[in-house]
């Protein structure tokens, strides 16, 4: 993570200093048709540039943190470590369940319904509340029950 930090922080320093150049630059050589200077500083780009650089700014220091956090090497900074080193254990996902499916087309008709008419979308509600109630109470009842 430590590779990722450095990253952020050079693209947060390249997007400044561009930000700089384009500001200097609107200032002093832009804005007119016979090459004397502009006077005025081109909002849009500027604000869009400065933006940036505090945004990866925010970034290498959120993954700096997270790196100080961890409180040991991680896998991805190991030269000799193998890729299942990094694979943590995400959850347990049901293997058989169709309600994933169900929710999945009952938001496909609540999309549906703002195009078409939104009756439909309402359909599409009902449809998500009881996938999303089946699919929570999945192992409470039936072969999969505890």
């Amino acid at each position: 993570m430590r590779a990722n930090v450095y990253f952020f922080w050079f693209i947060s320093a390249y997007a400044f200093l561009a930000d700089v150049v384009y500001t200097i630059w609107n200032l002093f050589f832009a804005g007119t048709t016979n090459g004397g200077g502009g006077g005025r500083v081109e909002p849009i780009g500027t604000v869009c540039l400065l933006l940036t650089a505090v945004m990866a700014l925010f970034i290498g220091f959120y993954v700096n943190r997270s790196r100080l956090g961890q409180g040991g090497v991680l896998p991805e900074d190991r030269p000799d470590a193998s890729i299942d080193d990094g694979d943590p254990e995400l959850g347990f996902f049901s293997p058989y369940s169709w309600w994933p499916i169900l929710l999945a087309a009952s938001a496909a008709l609540g999309f549906l319904g703002f195009v078409i008419g939104i009756w439909v979308a309402f359909i599409g509600g009902a449809i998500a509340i009881v996938a999303l109630v089946g699919w929570v109470y999945e192992y409470y009842r039936g072969f999969f029950a505890r």
